[in-house]
Order: C-alpha cells, then sequence, then structure tokens
C-alpha cells in the first residue's frame, strides 16, 4: 500500500462537522474555533475563499443534521459567534461573503422541514455581524465595506441569491439592527445603512424585491414613528429630570443659613416637586431595561430626500418611481408633524356570494339631484330662506325623488311610471310557464303538429302491469 494522503485541515474538518454522531460534530464545532484563533493571530496566515467555502460546507450540515429546536438554537449561536474568532476585520468579511454564498448555492436543496432553523442561521449571523461593527465603534468605512458586501451577495440584481434569501434578509434587517444598535445610532448613521436599499429599490427590475423593500424598510420606518417620537419625548423628560436632580443636590447641600438666605425652608424638597426618593436597586434595574430605546431614530425629511433623488433619476423605472413617491409622501407628511392615516380604498369591499369587488354607491349632493329632479331647494316657513344645498339635500317628494334616484332604471320600469303619472290603469301581469323558479324571458312553448295529433287520437293506450303476487298468497 502507497502512504496514505493528509487531507488538509478545512477538509478534516469539514468532514467531521458532516458527522453522524452529535458529539463528533460538537468536538468539531470547538476545534475550529481554536483553529480560526490560532491560525489568524499570525501575521503571514489567514484563510483563502476556498478554505472558508469548505469550513461553511460542513458548518452548513452540521446544522442540517441538528434536531431539536432548543439544540438548533444553541448550536446557531455557537456557529454564528464564530466571526469573533477571526482577528482581522478583512477575514470576517470573508467569513460573511462566504456564508452567503453557501446558503444562495444551498437555498434550492432545503426542505420546508429544514427551513425554520436556516432562517433562524441567517438571523444570527446577520446580528452578530453588525455586533462586530458595534465593536468597531460603527466605523464609516467598515460600514460601507460590510454594507457593500451585503448588497453584492444579496441584493443586487445580478446577485445568485434566490428570493426566499432576498426576502428573509429584507425583513430581518431592520429588527436586528434595532436589536444591536438602537440606543446609539444616530439618524444619519441609520440613513447611512438603509442607503443601499434605496438604491436598490430605485434600480431593480424584479417587483418582488421592490414590495418586499418598501414594506420591510420603508413602510416599517413609517410604523415606528409614533415609538419613536414617544421615546425621544421621554429621553427630553428625563434631561430635564435630571437636570433639576442636580440643581436640588446643590442646594441641599448648602448650609443652613446660606438655604435660609435663598428662601429655603427645609432639606426635604416641597411637595409637587419632581425630586423623589431614590428607587429600590430592583427599580432601578427595571428602569434601565425599559429606558434602553427600542426603535431606530430617523430624520424623515432626510429620507423623503435620499428617495426622491433616486426616484427622480431618469433610469428609474415607472413603476419604481410611482411606488416609491407614496412612501416619499407619507415621509415628508412625518416630517411635517402629520400621522398618515390607514388608507382604505373604496372597492375593498369583497362580495361574500361571488367575491367579486363591489363598487361602494355614492350619495347624491344636493346639486346632483336638483338636477335629476328639476325642483328648486324647499323653502323654510317663516324665514324665506333657501337652504344651501352645499350643505343639505333639497326636500322634494317622495316619488319624484325615488324617480329621480332610479332614473338610470330599466325601461320596462319607466314605462309604467310614465302610465301611473298619465293616470292609466298599469297593464296586467304577463304570466310565466312555471319552471324551477328562474328568471329571464319565458320559455318557448313546443306545439304538436296537425298530423302528429291525430295519429295521438288513433292509438291505443298501454295496459297497465299486474303486479306479481306471491304463489302462497294466490
Amino acid at each position: 500500500m502507497g502512504p496514505r494522503v493528509q487531507l488538509p485541515p478545512e477538509i478534516q474538518l469539514a468532514q467531521r462537522l458532516a458527522g453522524n454522531e452529535q458529539v463528533t460534530r460538537d468536538r468539531a464545532v470547538r476545534k475550529l474555533r481554536k483553529y480560526i484563533v490560532a491560525r489568524t493571530q499570525r501575521a503571514e496566515g489567514g484563510f483563502t475563499h476556498d478554505e472558508l467555502l469548505k469550513v461553511w460546507k460542513g458548518l452548513f450540515y452540521c446544522m442540517w443534521m441538528q434536531d431539536k429546536p432548543l439544540l438548533q438554537e444553541e448550536l446557531g449561536r455557537t456557529i454564528s459567534q464564530l466571526v469573533h474568532a477571526f482577528q482581522t476585520t478583512e477575514a470576517q468579511h470573508l467569513f460573511l461573503q462566504t456564508f452567503w454564498q453557501t446558503m444562495n448555492r444551498e437555498w434550492p436543496g432545503i426542505d420546508r422541514l429544514r427551513l425554520d432553523k436556516f432562517y433562524m442561521l441567517m438571523r444570527m449571523v446577520l446580528c452578530e455581524a453588525l455586533k462586530a461593527l458595534q465593536m468597531q465603534g460603527w466605523d464609516e468605512r467598515l460600514t460601507e465595506q460590510l454594507l457593500e458586501l451585503l448588497t453584492t451577495e444579496i441584493l443586487h440584481p445580478d446577485s445568485e441569491a434566490p428570493n426566499g434569501v432576498k426576502s428573509h434578509f429584507i425583513e430581518i434587517f431592520l429588527e436586528e439592527l434595532t436589536k444591536v444598535g438602537a440606543h446609539e445610532l444616530t439618524a444619519d448613521q441609520n440613513l447611512r445603512l438603509i442607503g443601499p436599499f434605496c438604491t436598490i429599490a430605485a434600480q431593480t427590475q424584479d417587483s418582488l424585491v421592490l414590495h418586499n423593500i418598501a414594506q420591510g424598510i420603508f413602510e416599517a420606518i413609517v410604523e415606528q414613528a409614533p415609538l419613536a417620537i414617544e421615546e425621544l419625548m421621554n429621553e427630553l423628560e428625563e434631561e430635564e429630570l435630571s437636570e433639576e436632580e442636580e440643581l436640588s443636590e446643590e442646594e441641599e447641600g448648602l448650609s443652613e443659613e446660606e438655604a435660609q438666605e435663598r428662601g429655603v425652608l427645609s432639606r426635604e424638597p416641597p411637595k409637587g416637586s419632581v425630586c423623589r426618593a431614590q428607587p429600590p436597586l430592583d427599580e432601578q434595574a427595571g428602569d434601565d431595561d425599559d429606558s434602553a430605546s427600542t426603535v431606530l431614530q430617523f430624520d424623515y425629511k432626510a429620507v423623503a430626500d435620499r428617495l426622491f433623488e433616486m426616484a427622480s433619476r431618469q433610469d428609474t423605472p415607472p413603476q419604481n418611481r410611482k411606488r416609491l413617491y407614496k412612501v416619499i409622501r407619507k415621509l415628508q407628511a412625518l416630517a411635517e408633524g402629520l400621522f398618515p392615516e390607514a388608507d382604505i380604498p373604496e372597492e375593498a369591499y369583497q362580495n361574500p356570494r361571488g367575491g367579486r369587488r363591489v363598487r361602494m354607491k355614492k350619495r347624491l349632493s344636493g346639486s346632483q339631484l336638483r338636477d335629476k329632479t328639476g325642483l328648486p331647494p324647499r323653502t323654510i316657513s317663516g324665514v324665506g330662506a333657501d337652504l344651501d344645498t352645499s350643505f343639505t339635500q333639497p326636500c322634494v317628494s317622495g316619488r319624484r325623488a325615488k324617480e329621480a334616484l332610479h332614473s338610470n332604471s330599466s325601461p320596462g320600469s319607466t314605462r309604467r311610471r310614465r302610465q301611473r303619472r298619465a293616470g292609466g290603469d298599469p297593464p296586467a301581469p304577463q304570466e310565466r310557464p312555471r319552471g324551477h323558479g328562474r328568471r329571464g324571458a319565458p320559455r318557448r312553448q313546443w306545439r304538436l303538429r296537425a298530423g302528429a295529433k291525430a295519429k295521438m287520437a288513433g292509438c291505443q293506450e298501454p295496459k297497465a302491469k299486474r303486479k306479481r303476487t306471491p304463489e302462497g298468497q294466490k
């Protein structure tokens, strides 16, 4: 036998990561973390693109083989946190790039029973990528590199990302960004982070991507506007309270003589003052958790201007421009302090029987009713002033108003109304053949010819059949 070929460590780890035994897979994940730390610490070390693709192949099937939701969540968290084991930002970005390339390649082969855990894995990897950016202080250069990576691998029309990966990424981006940086990101930084979505929404030819971006990014910003404004007001109130508490503490630190000169009678704050006793430690911890911002802050006018700049270009498709202009109007209204109401279309009512949309009938205004009836508006007795038809409808007789409202009815009903008006008796209703309750034209009655009638008159009627009786009853 020849000498045994030594496989590269990346292939050995990938084989163990895709093993059948859970103990083998867990041990391989721990060894992979140590191997990443040891290799990236060296200046001449580092991973190549193909090596990380092999590593992610093993990690993908490691997640594939894992069952039980709690264990899947723990494994997903362990795999996503491997990004922090890389010592350089270039290696981290390469690790993230190969992850999204692996998901794009393997996505068509994932069955519906395993979709949820890979959805969770994408969410966790995106969250850890944003945390790695947070550790760098949201550096502009690193932010641009990460956004360019995500745009190239997922959002760009030339990317190989399936619709499922694109839709899920758009759906979770704002949610994970809120979890990581809502309490420290400014409005300018948030605008920079959603910049790629503005560009793709204006350039894409895919209606599904346009709809997902409009709903998952821009409409979500509009829906969260009341919460964002409320949190901003709460922060301003807390700042005012802290300033007043500092002033009260300074007054309490003064001597009694100086306090009497200033008109302060006691060290205790007066009744109704904002100064309060310190709550217990448990309550303070709960207040800190509640005070953490849970909504991203945006400059709505800046977002609207950015969208308008992208949508007003000549190369923007008409359907994209039309969709973005609706969002721009909502953002401009928010910038002016107006919250948009729910848009309920007039024809959004469905017929429960036929399933067709039913057009809502508009009531006729006073001027339209007067034009149809030809009667002047009724005057109020004792006043002699005509009612303003723009606010009230004219009072006409019931018969004339009914005729005016039904002026577009069938010719038969119009003819009968004319005969009643002339004083003539209405024509007798025509008898319709009895049937199964169907409406419409009467059925045609078939008549027999004369020869057929004569033949039927001379024929003999058939005899009635005798009933058979059992032999015992004869």
